[in-house]
């Protein structure tokens, strides 16, 4: 079936009031921002509804990105036609939507809601027409006016008429924008991608931080990192991905730091750059994947004393979600294949075989005095690298040297 556009409805932006035009408009740019990848697609955010015209394009790929981004209640693919097409025409596209979708023993109905009042049949003698159709021609469905496996409604508009009969369920959500700016720190595990669909679900439009220490880690987990952030921005758009230097600070720490400290003097220095980072980039909060309890630096003893280096809201929206459903939520959402693959980030380097579990922020304090934290900072600070990352990067396979390594 050749489809004219799609048909996106609101969710829950239709309670914001006098902001609903602001909430609007954000979903309108990300939409554009996802669909950049299929030529001639055009977007219009009007109150009501978003119509997504289609332009040739292929409906089933649009549809596929469509249903990844946040604030975005239910769309329905549609065939437009013009508002004094003549009931012959109506009645044939009808027959052809409901043929390409109809199964063995489904039942139908058809559903007009006329708001031109100036088309010359009414709302029942629309119903009765294509229904009667219909049946004439295609003689195994039977019409079923309450709760029918297939619904086709007919919007009799001044600005044409259109069909549709399906309704998909899309991302729910805010879209990505309206819920302030912060940062995630984004490592190449399972936790990190999921907390950061948590965040942009609420509408928060983040930059990512990703620590990288080569060559303790390599170009590959780098990528990793990239290509998640890539599957992440299919929810709302364009994503800056920043690398921040981290290799020296860790040696450092190695050598000067008592082993049962490592880890939480590490976390401490990652938190304080991301915090610069944020503040340097008008954000007003750092999210993380920790999980309590999850591991020996998410204690609610090391979470304090990790946070003791900043004032900055820090945000862990896994925090009761135990690892089952961490990765049921990552395989939804398509990234738990990305973050099993092998390559290690720097969180997983230099590991202490039994780090401190309840650290004490008066520990961590003076145990930091053997490093040269404004100094270190500062270099890590200026070494930084930002990218922008969108839906159809591919970074991974970009690289004929890593499909060997698969291989």
């Amino acid at each position: 079936m050749k489809y004219s556009e799609i048909m996106v409805r609101y969710g829950e932006l239709s309670t914001k009031g006098k902001n609903r035009k602001v909430f609007i408009g954000q979903l309108g740019h990300n939409v554009r921002q996802v669909l950049k990848q299929f030529d001639g697609v055009t977007v219009d955010a009007q109150r009501d509804r978003m119509h997504v015209s289609l332009h040739d394009q292929d409906a089933g790929p649009v549809m596929d990105a469509l249903q990844k981004v946040f604030g975005i209640e239910t769309f329905s693919p549609v065939v437009k036609l013009e508002k004094n097409t003549p009931i012959e025409k109506i009645q044939e596209t009808a027959l052809e939507m409901i043929s390409n979708q109809f199964k063995n023993g489904e039942t139908f109905k058809i559903s007009t809601n006329r708001q031109n009042k100036d088309y010359p049949l009414n709302t029942y003698q629309m119903n009765d027409e294509v229904g009667g159709y219909v049946l004439d021609h295609l003689k195994e469905i039977e019409a079923q006016m309450k709760h029918p496996d297939i619904n086709l409604q007919i919007d009799v508009r001044m600005s044409g008429i259109y069909l549709s009969s399906q309704t998909i369920q899309g991302a729910l959500g805010l879209p990505v924008g309206t819920g302030g700016r912060g940062t995630m720190m984004l490592s190449g595990g399972i936790d990190s991608p999921v907390a950061a669909y948590m965040a942009m679900k609420r509408g928060v439009k983040l930059d990512m931080i990703h620590f990288y220490s080569p060559p303790y880690t390599s170009e590959q987990a780098l990528a990793k990192a990239k290509d998640l952030t890539a599957k992440l921005s299919a929810l709302g758009g364009t994503v800056d991905f920043i690398q921040v230097p981290f290799a020296k600070i860790q040696e450092e720490i190695k050598e000067k730091v008592p082993e049962g400290y490592l880890m939480t003097v590490q976390r401490r220095m990652m938190l304080r750059i991301a915090a610069a980072i944020t503040i340097a980039r008008h954000c007003d909060g750092v999210f993380t994947g920790e999980s309590l309890g999850q591991v020996a630096s998410q204690t609610l003893e090391s979470m304090r004393a990790i946070n003791d280096v900043t004032n900055l809201p820090v945000l862990r929206p896994l925090l009761s979600l135990d690892k089952t459903e961490i990765i049921k939520i990552a395989e939804q959402i398509d990234t738990y294949d990305l973050s099993i693959l092998p390559y290690e980030d720097c969180c997983t380097i230099f590991t202490p075989p039994a780090p401190k579990t309840k650290p004490k922020v008066e520990k961590a304090r003076e145990f930091e005095q053997n490093i040269d934290v404004d100094g270190l900072m500062k270099e890590a600070l200026d070494g930084i690298k930002i990218s922008k990352i969108h839906p159809d990067d591919d970074y991974l396979n970009a690289n004929e040297d890593v499909f060997s390594e698969l291989l």
